[in-house]
């Protein structure tokens, strides 16, 4: 049987650093001063730097752009295809092959604290998923896929669009019944995954998903499915509060290699102590650069592997962070 892991994870790690990855560019918009548009935070770009002029220049008034959207309606958004679409950066996007993007909201009860920007782009062999499922309008005890990117992987995008999931089964029920971020190691053998098969036969191995909570009732989750050749993120963590004596390690995976869990027996990470650190304090998504200057656990963990950047994503209900999600690129 294949491992779920959301309480505590002891996974490995071997990372090819030549790998191609799912995701190509990720931003964190916040709102201005007097929060009348969004701004570009930060970014992990790689190759994309011209893009990444580009970005530097934007701002997104409410409603505008993938970002602005994103705020106005309170939810994640997805946008399958750049062109013809409400996306403002397209021509520059086209240029260096970015396709699709998928934002999501940060918001503390009505206070919006970032959006976080995830952008692909087509090519042959592209597989992954990224999707956001919510509530059934019919049927209150299930989800329904809202929608998703998957780059190449067609049919298992058409099953998804045709699949109920109840409470507390799957990835995305499972996010909905227990409000925190979820991990899945091998997909495609897990009894816990509704489309284990399916996965298995797109070449989908693991899935974290994060909930993106708005009230008591209004739940979303937002599914990452990493595949083998294409990974979404090279290294997933998830970090809870442990009272207030720091965050602890609940969860992680790694291609193959030395076991994550390790280096964290016993640590845990301050308020305003590295990435991770950071974003349990402010509450706001945060990435990192050059993980040579996160003298967190975490941080030295992660360089030990040759790993060099990183998204830490919090998990906020309400007003409280329940959770902050670590995906190292």
């Amino acid at each position: 049987m294949a491992a779920v892991v959301p309480q505590g994870g002891s996974r490995k790690c071997n990372i090819h650093l030549h790998m191609k990855t799912f995701v190509k560019v990720i931003e964190v918009w916040v709102p201005d001063r007097e929060r009348t548009l969004l701004e570009l935070g930060a970014g992990l770009y790689g190759d994309y730097q011209e893009f990444k002029q580009v970005s530097e220049l934007k701002r997104f008034f409410y409603n505008e752009g993938l970002p602005g959207r994103a705020w106005a309606s309170g939810k994640p958004v997805v946008l399958t295809q750049f062109d013809d679409s409400y996306f403002r950066r397209i021509d520059a996007a086209r240029q260096v092959g970015l396709t699709a993007g998928i934002a999501l909201p940060v918001f503390a009860g009505s206070f919006l604290l970032g959006v976080v920007v995830f952008l692909c782009g087509d090519e042959e062999e592209h597989a992954g998923a990224i999707e956001v499922w919510g509530r059934d309008a019919e049927i209150a005890s299930e989800m329904t896929l809202i929608d998703g990117y998957y780059g190449t992987l067609r049919k298992f995008e058409w099953i998804s669009r045709h699949v109920n999931i109840g409470r507390g089964h799957g990835l995305p029920g499972g996010v909905w019944d227990s409000r925190l971020p979820m991990l899945i190691d091998d997909l495609g053998h897990s009894d816990s995954f509704v489309r284990s098969s399916n996965a298995e036969q797109a070449g989908i191995d693991t899935g974290m998903g994060i909930p993106c909570l708005r009230g008591r009732d209004e739940v979303y989750a937002v599914n990452f499915l990493s595949a083998r050749e294409t990974p979404i993120a090279r290294r997933f963590e998830i970090w809870v509060p442990a009272g207030r004596s720091g965050l602890v390690f609940k969860a992680g995976h790694c291609d193959q290699g030395i076991e994550i869990e390790m280096n964290y027996r016993s640590s845990s990470i301050a308020k305003g102590e590295g990435t991770i650190g950071r974003v349990w304090l402010t509450g706001v998504p945060a990435v990192c650069e050059g993980l040579e200057t996160d003298n967190s656990v975490a941080g030295r963990s992660a360089r030990l592997v040759g790993l060099n950047s990183m998204l830490a994503l919090p998990v906020i209900d309400g007003v409280n962070l329940t959770a902050v999600v670590a995906m190292y690129l």
